[in-house]
């Protein structure tokens, strides 16, 4: 398999080492390749331009714990069992007024699941983590998945110990540095140590960020500068909404903008560890994040326009994804690729990379997206989201199908669809569901086929739901005029 995929290549007896580096809450349109026009992200935007960046990449969930699972395993997170973000509400202790109770999920990924990790580090990898890990407590963490070395992955779902972006950081797998060191800075260089010291055999290096999840913090020089830029632009908030949220229009805060740019100085770190050593060539980089940027919520810190809402909503601003791949040796410069992907895919790439046979026995949901980084094309399929929870953000428990440019979403509160051309309408600001019912109800039947398929499981009606009191789905921005932003 390895000698089809490195065909032309003169050193496919060397297995290509692979750098993955994962944001968190990092929104499609936060980079500057991606058309932010407020954050800078240059060392992004340069492997956007030395390798292939993808238009439709998709995270498996809204939110950071399934799509962690999907990824790890390249499966869709209902058959990992992990559905929400690892610290949500179970259904027997769910108080929130709502229409539904929630799923229940798995809190853990399972030992036994075959994970990118194991399997690399079966045919010969040395196996690396950094940052955030949210799959599991103690037990569960990567050392107990395949990972060598684990530095800074526990169970929190973001740096909520010590002084949480600067050190101390109060975590148990990684000590602390001198007071103040960054944290996105201190996981680049962690991982700029461990290339260096296997760079004379394969390596998986994976540098998960905890940025640019809250605690809003950043730098105090990228905060000021980034305050100024705001002012010098002339920018002002601008706001929208969705459904009983406040949705932010634009790109103008400067503490998640320091915060962007200080994630992309830790990428540039570690890339010229690659360019140092000589390993630019042979090595497969992967950036991409786990669901979309925080647009209705806890901050309100990003926008995802002209994509519609974002983190917690199945809506694109919520699920497309920024993904960036280099790989000199294979993929051509400058690659835009359109076809829709998703997190179960990286399983079977990296595998077929590495020349390691797929785990016996394990369903694998993904595909391989070598046939696109060499200039080819995949089969045509479709792809499918199930959160049957609900979230911070706003978005309550639906699922969804994307076959070509077409998405229906399902709605479990009241059993309405929604229908989008999403090549017509991106912001999917018009409903043809009315329109387009045969469509519509196609789709609606691939999607219940699927979750068969994949056992996903169903929110339940909740017996304490009250209809006259708050649903709790409301949530003012701050310094909001909350007399004037009642529910619709």
């Amino acid at each position: 398999m390895l000698a089809g995929v490195l065909s032309g290549y003169v050193h496919a007896a060397a297995r290509p080492n692979v750098v993955f580096f994962l944001a968190d809450d990092l929104g499609q349109r936060d980079l500057g390749s991606y058309g932010s026009p407020f954050y800078e992200t240059p060392n992004l935007d340069r492997l956007a331009r030395e390798g292939a960046r993808f238009t439709d990449a998709y995270a498996a969930c809204p939110v950071c714990s399934p799509t962690r699972a999907s990824l790890m395993t390249g499966q869709w997170p209902q058959r990992t069992g992990v559905t929400d973000y690892i610290g949500a509400a179970q259904p027997e202790k769910w108080n929130r007024n709502t229409v539904l109770l929630p799923a229940p999920y798995s809190d853990r990924l399972s030992l036994q699941s075959p994970t990118l990790a194991k399997v690399l580090k079966a045919a010969g990898y040395a196996t690396f983590f950094a940052g955030k890990w949210h799959l599991g407590p103690e037990g569960w963490w990567p050392e107990n998945q395949g990972f060598d070395v684990n530095q800074g992955g526990i169970d929190r779902g973001g740096p909520y110990g010590g002084n949480k972006y600067f050190s101390p950081y109060g975590n148990p797998r990684l000590t602390d540095g001198p007071e103040g060191e960054h944290l996105p800075d201190r996981l680049a260089t962690e991982t700029a140590k461990f290339i260096e010291a296997n760079q004379a055999k394969p390596f998986f290096a994976f540098l998960s960020f905890y940025s640019v999840h809250t605690p809003l913090m950043a730098r105090e020089d990228l905060r000021k500068k980034y305050e100024e830029k705001r002012r010098r632009l002339g920018l002002t908030e601008q706001w929208g909404r969705e459904h009983e949220r406040d949705v932010r229009l634009t790109q103008d805060h400067a503490v998640y903008a320091g915060m962007v740019e200080a994630m992309d100085l830790a990428v540039g770190k570690v890339l010229a560890k690659l360019d140092e050593l000589g390993l630019r060539e042979n090595t497969l980089v992967v950036f991409t994040s786990d669901n979309g940027g925080l647009s209705t919520s806890e901050g309100w810190p990003t926008s995802n326009a002209p994509l519609r809402a974002g983190k917690g909503w199945m809506y694109e601003g919520g699920i497309r994804e920024p993904l960036l791949i280099r790989w000199p040796a294979v993929v051509k410069a400058g690659m835009v690729i359109s076809t829709p992907v998703s997190s179960p895919d990286f399983f079977p790439t990296l595998l077929e990379v590495a020349g390691a046979p797929p785990p016996a026995g394990q369903v694998l949901d993904g595909v391989s997206l070598v046939p696109l980084l060499r200039g080819g094309a995949l089969p045509e399929r479709a792809l499918f989201w199930h959160y049957p929870h609900y979230g911070n953000q706003g978005g309550a428990p639906c699922a969804a199908i994307r076959r070509g440019d077409w998405k229906l979403i399902q709605w479990f509160e009241d059993r309405r669809v929604e229908l989008f051309d999403l090549a017509a309408d991106l912001g999917e600001t018009n409903d043809l569901s009315r329109r387009e019912p045969a469509r519509a109800g196609a789709l609606l039947n691939e999607l219940r086929a699927w979750q068969r398929e994949v056992g996903a499981k169903l929110p339940g009606v909740n017996p304490n739901y009250n209809p006259d009191k708050p649903s709790g789905r409301f949530a003012a921005r701050p310094g909001a005029n909350r007399t004037s932003l009642q529910p619709d």
